[in-house]
């Protein structure tokens, strides 16, 4: 009976399903949720989220739920791929896209051959966020007590990087299982301080919700409800049973095992072995695999399952197999085995799932229940490696943990293992490192006897974690150990001289790439050849031959390594390098080819997978490609919560900031708690001292300029640009006091090889300082616009405006003229609001021609006319049959070409000037 109450009316949470429902809402209008069930066991988790998914459905949403076993631990991603097999249509082809997926699914696409479990794991979760983004869906987890960490890492990101996408990520978790020291404690708390993150906790139903949900179960006996209200302690679950137990006329037993239990007592001797086996098997299981392990024929076992599932024990579940009605059952009846009979019971499974060449994880912990240790060792080892294909290292890790904890207890273990004891070592070390935990990586190196692949990750793991010394003194040993002509000799070269890049030793790191190179064409070694390429062009770029820098990235961009990490590496720096050298046209390619190979790859989310990204969206800022600059800013997101999400929201503000939107505000908000870090700090701190200088706040902007600079290193090339806008500032207020200290620190943090960008920061740099000193320099800004006009459109524009103030000051006016119409037609075309602004004022300073009717087109003039008569955009749009969409550019437009940032501005210069 109870056990249909899976569609029967919902009694008591109604505020928390309102909650949920909001958070459902706000998805289906494109602002991405996270919603975190939680309470006892029994308490009514499943039956809300039940209901969440029905509301989902009727409003258009795809709805996918995914269940963690109590053995998933063991099993990577078990409630993602649970879930995705019930996808179909657009989310079915989503998947078949993004084979990475398709490979948690049963039957699905090869392992392909191993890697590195952290860069798949990376491919994964870009792949899922892909995949989420194909339409509306809510996506349920739940029983997240029990989920394996990789699926506890995916938690963590989709509920960061979820932004715009129409997604309603809920996640269903027992507070009662959740002692002190829960992995999922940490996640927990992480989550809940996301603003995202909605926090649903279920509390026991009130006496009166526990009658009216008694009595829709077909409770009819006052005195028992009451009796029973008593007892469950407003518990759903516990009630549902003992109303059985009192409608059966069974006893009401104290404990809620015990009543469990008595209900199964109450089965057939071949029902209740059946029952045993299946609480083995975990909280569900195969119908063949069930009838197997019950040594049952066919119709013997059938009439046991119709009597076991006829009271309610077990479910169908999906086509082939059953369920427990709740995890309570399950436990209760696992927990009852005599340790005889569960661990015959186990083995029993391991031999049955060996025949069917069943998960490797899954026989890991059945040998091991079973106490077969020599079998455990072996599918411990294949567990492991299956789950670094899957993208899942901190399984991978603990499951070659457990082979190598056995190793000593089992003969001829090697062989069992299909490897020897240091290399399933070193396995285990990069696992710990892909999984991002490099101390437990260097610890776990320095247990295994020294060789020269050992010590050439060891110093790789220690140059991650910073510590410079140790990597150049384990690099060291791993090149004295190196067999000559080796493969492995050609990584310990590439790598000392990577751990020896920009210190005091710099100047061994080129002869020691050289021979790296040298070395690894010779072997075949393709991802040490590829390294030390990089290294040479980084040598090359430092000592300032930039052509040589840009031919060596180019080589290293141009070969398929194999190493996804190192390909994208390459290609990163070599349309860094042509960006840096004014080569526009060609970044562009090269960065769109890196953006690319990351999205088919699943790696956008990567470290260099963001970088190109940003890369992507400067060049076509500088480039003044802004339609497409916002169209990618647009998936960098607002809401952050960790400092490589601030990072990423800080390139935003660069077009954010130039067009004026009233985004900015609320970005720097977001982003104003991780002003600590020294990146988000330059970049997003350095723009709004840009937006408090458009708004006319210059000492909020110097304020903005010095605190960053303080944080800076002094020969950080990032202090010109910087130092420039701290000069701008200085200019606006009329103050000299600082000015030569910060051109100073401007000039100080130049260098060779430095790209045309840095030199022209460098040169606006000096032209603020003639201006903060009172001389408009007509040379100086001269300078300026001929280094930023290479391809660099909007900084060519905004250094003509000061160049034709500078101009005009010396009284060439016909010059002057000219450079401010090329910079108001520059701004207006890219929408440079706040420029335009500038330029508008210079102009009617100067008394230049105003706004011209001419500059508007036919349809502009129609737009402006209804905006003079203050009708929103929605209105435009009807009156011209126009999509509202369409009447915000035009909107925009007409801004830019008038040269205001407000629509009663615009409507006042059209009325002044007659372009009504």
């Amino acid at each position: 009976m109870g056990w249909q109450n899976e569609h029967s009316v919902l009694i008591g949470r109604l505020v928390e399903l309102d909650r949920l429902t909001v958070v459902l809402d706000s998805a289906a209008a494109g602002l991405a949720g996270v919603a975190l069930v939680g309470g006892d066991a029994g308490i009514g988790k499943t039956r809300l989220v039940t209901e969440l998914g029905e509301r989902a459905k009727a409003a258009g949403f795809a709805v996918l739920v995914g269940q963690c076993a109590e053995l998933g631990d063991a099993l990577p991603y078990l409630p993602l791929a649970d879930a995705l097999r019930s996808a179909r249509g657009e989310l079915r082809a989503a998947i078949d896209a993004r084979p990475v997926l398709g490979r948690l699914l049963p039957g699905g696409t090869d392992l392909g051959p191993e890697t590195t479990s952290g860069l798949t794991q990376q491919q994964l979760f870009g792949s899922m966020l892909g995949f989420l983004a194909a339409q509306p869906v809510l996506l349920i987890l739940e029983d997240l007590h029990w989920a394996d960490q990789s699926t506890r890492d995916l938690l963590v990101f989709l509920s960061r990087m979820l932004q715009t996408e129409r997604v309603c990520l809920v996640g269903t978790y027992r507070t009662d299982d959740l002692h002190r020291r829960h992995p999922l404690r940490r996640v927990l708390a992480e989550l809940k301080r996301l603003p995202s993150v909605t926090a649903v906790e279920l509390s026991p139903l009130d006496r009166g919700e526990m009658a009216d949900y008694l009595a829709a179960l077909g409770g009819d006996d006052v005195q028992m409800i009451s009796d029973v209200v008593d007892r469950a302690e407003g518990n759903p679950f516990y009630a549902e049973e003992l109303l059985e137990a009192a409608i059966d006329g069974s006893m009401m037993t104290d404990g809620l095992a015990s009543l469990l239990l008595s209900r199964a007592e109450l089965l057939s001797d071949a029902a209740q072995r059946v029952l045993r086996g299946a609480a083995v098997a975990g909280r569900r299981v195969d119908h063949d695999l069930l009838r197997e392990a019950s040594g049952l024929d066919e119709l013997a076992f059938e009439e046991a399952m119709r009597e076991i599932v006829s009271r309610g024990l077990l479910r169908t579940n999906g086509e082939y197999g059953y369920a427990f009605r709740h995890a309570l059952l399950q436990e209760a009846v696992y927990t009852d085995l005599l340790p005889g009979e569960r661990t015959r019971m186990h083995s029993e499974f391991a031999r049955l799932l060996t025949a069917r060449k069943g998960a490797a994880a899954e026989l890991a912990y059945h040998y091991l229940a079973g106490h077969d240790l020599a079998e455990a060792l072996s599918a411990s080892v294949e567990a492991g490696r299956r789950a670094e294909r899957l993208g899942a290292p901190a399984e991978a890790h603990r499951h070659f943990e457990q082979a190598l904890g056995l190793w000593d207890r089992v003969p001829d273990a090697e062989r069992l293992a299909g490897t020897d004891h240091v290399r399933l070592a070193l396995r285990t070390a990069a696992a710990a490192a892909d999984m991002g935990d490099n101390h437990r990586a260097i610890a776990q190196a320095r247990e295994i006897p020294p060789s020269a692949e050992v010590s050439e990750r060891l110093a790789y793991y220690l140059y991650d974690s910073d510590d410079v010394p140790g990597a150049i003194t384990a690099a060291e040993a791993a090149v004295a150990a190196a067999p000559s002509g080796t493969p492995v000799l050609a990584r310990a070269l590439a790598t000392l001289s990577r751990a020896l890049s920009w210190g005091a030793r710099h100047a061994e790191v080129r002869p020691l790439a050289d021979r790296a190179l040298e070395v690894a064409r010779a072997t075949g070694a393709s991802d040490a050849e590829k390294s030390a390429t990089i290294m040479l062009a980084s040598w090359a770029e430092y000592e300032g031959d930039l052509t040589r820098a840009e031919e060596l990235f180019g080589s290293a961009a141009a070969r398929d390594s194999g190493d996804l990490a190192m390909d994208l590496r390459a290609i990163f720096h070599y349309a860094r390098i042509q960006f840096e050298h004014g080569s526009m046209a060609a970044a562009a390619v090269t960065a769109d080819r890196g953006v690319r190979l990351a999205r088919d790859a699943g790696l956008t989310w990567s470290t260099y997978g963001t970088d190109l990204r940003f890369l992507q969206f400067l060049i076509r800022y500088m480039a003044g490609e802004w339609a497409q600059a916002q169209e990618t800013a647009a998936g960098f997101g607002t809401r952050v919560g960790k400092i490589p999400e601030a990072i990423l929201s800080s390139f935003a503000l660069f077009i954010e900031v130039a067009m004026g939107m009233p985004a900015v505000e609320e970005r720097l908000t977001w982003l104003r708690p991780f002003w600590s870090d020294a990146l988000v700090a330059y970049m997003s701190r350095g723009l709004a001292a840009e937006h408090a200088l458009w708004r006319q706040e210059p000492e909020l902007a110097l304020e903005h300029a010095t605190a960053v600079l303080d944080t800076m290193d002094a020969i950080d090339v990032g202090n010109i640009r910087i130092s420039a806008i701290a000069l701008w500032a200085l200019a606006d207020l009329g103050r000299t006091d600082g000015a030569d200290e910060l051109l100073a620190r401007a000039r100080r943090a130049a260098r060779p090889g430095m790209g045309f960008e840095g030199r022209a920061w460098l040169a606006r740099a000096e032209a603020e300082w003639h201006r903060a000193h009172g001389r408009a320099d007509v040379e100086a800004w001269r300078a300026v616009v001929e280094a930023f006009d290479v391809g660099f459109a909007y900084e060519a524009a905004r250094s003509r405006w000061r160049l034709a103030e500078a101009l005009l000051a010396s009284g060439e006016r016909v010059a002057a003229l000219k450079e401010w119409e090329r910079a108001v037609e520059v701004a207006a075309s890219l929408g440079a609001r706040p420029l335009s602004a500038a330029l508008a004022e210079l102009g009617r300073r100067a008394r230049f021609a105003p706004a011209q009717p001419g500059l508007l087109t036919g349809r502009e003039r129609e737009v402006l006319a209804l905006v003079a008569e203050g009708l929103p955009n929605r209105e435009i749009g009807e009156r011209l049959f126009i999509a509202q969409k369409t009447v915000s550019v035009h909107v925009s437009n007409i801004l830019g070409k008038l040269g205001v940032s407000s629509r009663t501005q615009a409507a006042a210069v059209a009325r002044k000037d007659d372009l009504l």
